[in-house]
């Protein structure tokens, strides 16, 4: 009986092995990215314009919601895909501006 929880246990810690260290394949992945997306903006920081090339190079997607007029006025919602990293929430983005 002791035996067979041993085997069973043993299971389980072999199958929690290869998780984590999956997840922490993903982690170091995207570290990684984080850190070629933070050297592309600082080689773009200096600039003063946003130019086709730097949106290329930072911008992979940009997503447009229907209007929305429910309100009387019109408004719409903008989603940007940055390369490398995806989504960032916009009341992030609002929060670093601040600090």
């Amino acid at each position: 009986m002791m035996s067979t929880n041993y085997t069973q246990e043993q299971s389980d810690l072999k199958t929690e092995v290869k998780s984590l260290q999956q997840e922490i394949q993903e982690q170091e992945r995207q570290a990684e990215n984080l850190e070629q997306f933070i050297h592309r903006v600082h080689k773009n920081s200096t600039r003063t314009e946003l130019t086709p090339y730097a949106l290329r190079e930072l911008v992979k997607a940009i997503y447009v919601e229907a209007p929305d007029k429910s309100s009387g006025k019109r408004k719409q919602k903008i989603h940007i895909s940055y390369d490398l990293i995806g989504f960032i929430p916009v009341d992030v983005l609002l929060k670093a501006e601040q600090a």
